[in-house]
Parts: structure tokens; sequence; C-alpha cells
């Protein structure tokens, strides 16, 4: 019996909040913090002390991935743009003024980029005014190498304008659907060239402040690197994890390849490992939502934006160090500041509503994409997020006919669907193009089935051209 059915037996929604959304600590008087009695933006940041180290985090970690350009928009909108550092070093000052102290970046982040600006901005700055996470990136083959990876981790070093790193991570581990597969990459990526030996000997050479992974895909890996700390052979000292309340009972229904947050936050909590969480809005995907949706949340709370709910929402479970967002423009830094200074915790029965918000997404069946890019560039050129953005923006809009089951708004909806496709991805980079070459399925965080899912949106264009 999955959890979420067992849960459900013994009486719904709200036993499954009362255990694991716990309201969260205050470090300074260790008092419960009451959601009656926060408002939101009218205090400082909340903090979450770390046991290992005892590091007092901000409970907002800004994620370096999404920086702004030159050209306007994000690094993932316009790669090929530079960096626009002026402002990345405002919204740097801002966060730090503000209490944000947590910055994640990777070497692998806005085409390589990111760990230079990060460390542009951050340098301006007392080293002990923050943190900085990094990771070793070698998804490469050619960086498998010893020399290649010790390579990396020296030139983030150098990027960061650092001596040492505060949090350290194995990039994206488990990243396979097929478990030789991936055994088989985290074995090449970090045991048999003897990095991660060498990585734990650069911490107790004080170059590495603290130790750990993030995670994606076969949960085999997750396991077993937690069997290795149970047995003394490796110590994590946090780890890294996608979790937001859509993903929290439904990720393996979404994808049977992937993990149901409840397990891996509950795994690293009997264990006491901190977590980090990435995705609180599943790229964007719970920030988004349909109209119906958001009446909901707006009936509720009329002044609440509908991304502080997923917000709250990831901040609150105890055990969590950091929830991470990457922000590109200052008004995204300046809402979720207000989402934190303090965390309002959620609340038993503001749970309850949340899962019943997950279930009326999940019947949506979208395509869980979050847009991260990792799948680009594709070697024929097609638009892989772009493509599965419009596909999900337009069920969520109601704008997704069937062909074969017509009612009165099929023309309308039919128009919307092939016009906002043309828009919004060229001719040559749309579905039509795929080959099923399979290079970017390996590479996908959330193992999507790109070739399939490419085949299937094709289809669905090709029928509505051809039922007008």
């Amino acid at each position: 019996m999955k959890r979420r059915d067992f849960l459900q037996t013994l009486g719904g929604a709200a036993v499954a909040s009362s255990a694991l959304l716990a309201a969260c600590k205050n470090d300074n008087n260790n008092t419960t913090v009451s959601s009656e009695n926060v408002t939101d933006g009218n205090g400082e940041m909340t903090y979450r002390t770390n046991p290992n180290t005892g590091d007092r985090v901000s409970l907002l970690g800004y994620g370096m991935m999404r920086l702004p350009v030159e050209a306007g928009g994000s690094a993932r909108e316009n790669p090929d743009s530079p960096i626009d550092q002026d402002m990345v070093n405002q919204q740097v000052d801002y966060a730090l003024e503000h209490g944000v102290n947590y910055f994640d970046t990777s070497p692998a982040y806005c085409k390589g980029q990111s760990e230079h600006s990060t460390g542009i901005a951050l340098a301006r700055h007392p080293r002990d005014k923050y943190f900085i996470a990094t990771k070793l990136s070698n998804f490469d083959p050619r960086t498998w190498s010893r020399t290649a990876s010790q390579q990396m981790f020296e030139n983030s070093l150098k990027e960061l304008q650092t001596s040492y790193v505060d949090y350290l991570l194995l990039h994206s581990i488990g990243g396979s659907s097929e478990e030789k597969d991936a055994i088989q990459t985290f074995n090449g990526r970090y045991m048999d060239n003897g990095i991660l030996d060498w990585l734990v000997e650069q911490k107790t050479k004080g170059r590495i402040r603290n130790l750990g992974f993030s995670y994606h895909g076969d949960i085999k890996i997750f396991d077993m690197l937690l069997q290795w700390h149970d047995e003394g052979r490796y110590h994590w000292d946090f780890v890294q994890i996608e979790l937001n309340y859509l993903d929290w009972d439904f990720a393996d229904e979404i994808n049977p390849r992937n993990t149901d947050a409840s397990y891996l936050y509950e795994e690293l909590r009997k264990r006491g490992i901190p977590a980090v969480i990435m995705e609180p809005l599943l790229g964007g995907r719970l920030a988004n939502l349909p109209d119906y949706i958001v009446k909901q949340m707006q009936q509720r709370e009329p002044q609440s934006p509908v991304a502080r709910w997923a917000f709250r929402y990831a901040g609150t479970p105890e055990g969590v160090l950091c929830v991470l967002s990457g922000m590109t423009y200052m008004e995204h830094l300046k809402e979720n500041l207000a989402t934190y200074s303090p965390l309002r915790p959620i609340t038993d029965e503001e749970n309850a509503f949340l899962m019943d918000i997950a279930r009326q997404v999940y019947d949506l069946k979208n395509v869980p994409c979050t847009a991260c890019n990792y799948c680009m560039p594709c070697p024929y050129g097609i638009n892989i997020p772009a493509i599965f953005s419009h596909y999900n923006k337009c069920i969520a809009e109601g704008n997704h006919p069937h062909p074969d089951d017509r009612d009165e708004n099929y023309s309308r909806q039919r128009r919307a669907f092939l016009v906002g496709y043309d828009r919004s991805v060229p001719k040559l980079r749309q579905a039509s193009h795929c080959i099923g070459c399979g290079q970017c399925a390996p590479h996908c965080p959330q193992q999507i089935d790109i070739p399939t899912e490419m085949r299937m949106i094709d289809d669905y264009v090709e029928k509505l051209k051809t039922n007008g």
C-alpha cells in the first residue's frame, strides 16, 4: 500500500501533516512561531542552525542559476548573452542586507558563467557574512578522470575568489533510468577515480566545510549513499532534494522514475541530515496554476501570491536548512524575502488544503518539466523546454482540446494551441523535427522520457491540424 493510501485510511491528509509539517523553531528563543501572530515581511529573516557546524543559515537561499543577462531576462532564456554583473551585484547586496546568507552555484550554471559572476558579487563583502555552496558538476565523461575532477574543484575556488567552500555537493547523483547505467555513472564520476575520497581529504584540510549531494533519479543510489552514512563509510553533512506540495506524494505517479519527496525527507530526517530544498515551485509550475485553482487560493488569502503557498510549504518541515530560489529579478527577491521574513509555517489545515490542490494539479496530466535546460542543447536544434512549456500552459489555461471529442469551445481552443505553438517555438525547433536519438533523456533530472513525449506532442499537433 502506498504511504498516501495508508494515511487516507487513517483519516485524511491532516494525519500526514501532523508529524512532518511541524512548526519551525525560532533559533533565538526556541519557541514555536505561530501562523496567527506572523505578518509576512514585517520581521527578520528566519534562520535554521546546521547541527554539524552551528552555521546559522538563512531559510531563503539564493540560487545563482537564473542570473540576469544584458539582453534581458535570465541566462536560461538568453544563454548567449553576458551576465548583467551590475544587476547581480545589486541583488546580492540587497539579499545580504536583508538577511540572505546562502548562495548556491555550480560550474554548470549559466553556461559556466555563474561561479565567476557569483565570486565577483560576493568578494565585495566580508567572507564570514555568507556561505557558498557549489558542486562537482562532472557530468561529461571527459571530466571523470581524477585530474579533471580535481581541476574542476580548484577552478571553482578560483572563480568564487575563496580558499574554501562552505557546502560542496556531488551534483545530481542517480541520473539514469537504468540501474546498471546509473551505478556505473556514479562510480565513474566519484568512485573509480577516487575523487570522493579526495573530497573527504579536502574537508579534513578545511577547504570544504560541509560535504553532501544533490539527488535526482535512481532511488537505489539515494538509498545506497544513506546506507554508507549509516555504516560510517561516508558522512553526509547535508543533502539537497526536490520538495514541494505536488512532489510530496505525487512525484512517482507523475513519473514512475521519480521518488516522492515524503520518502526522501523522512529518510534524511530520521538520520538528522539537514535538507536543502530545490524546486519549491517545480520550475515555476506552482506559480502558474490554472485560474480555477488560483481562485481557491485567493479565497483563503486574497493578498498572498500563489507562489507564497509553495515557498511556505517547502520551508515548514523541521530539518529543512534552506530553500533555494533562482531569482532573476529584484521583485522575485523582494517577494521571497517577504515570505521568509519571518516564515509563517503551514498549519495542518492549510496542509490538507494544499494536498487537495496537489491532487487537482496532478489530474491536469502535465509533462513534469521544470525547464532546467539540462537536456539542452539538442543536437537537432529542438527547443525541448519551450515545447513542454507551451503544452503545459495550454493544459493549465484550458486550451487543450480533444480532437475526437469536440465541443462548442473546440475551435477557439484549437486555434489558441496551434497559434500559440508557432509563436512560442519556431517551426524548425518544434517536436516534429525530433528523430528520437535519446541524447537528451539521460540528462533530465525529472527522468522524463523526452523522445516519447515529443512524439506524443507531435501526434497531438498533427491531429489538431487535420481536424480543423
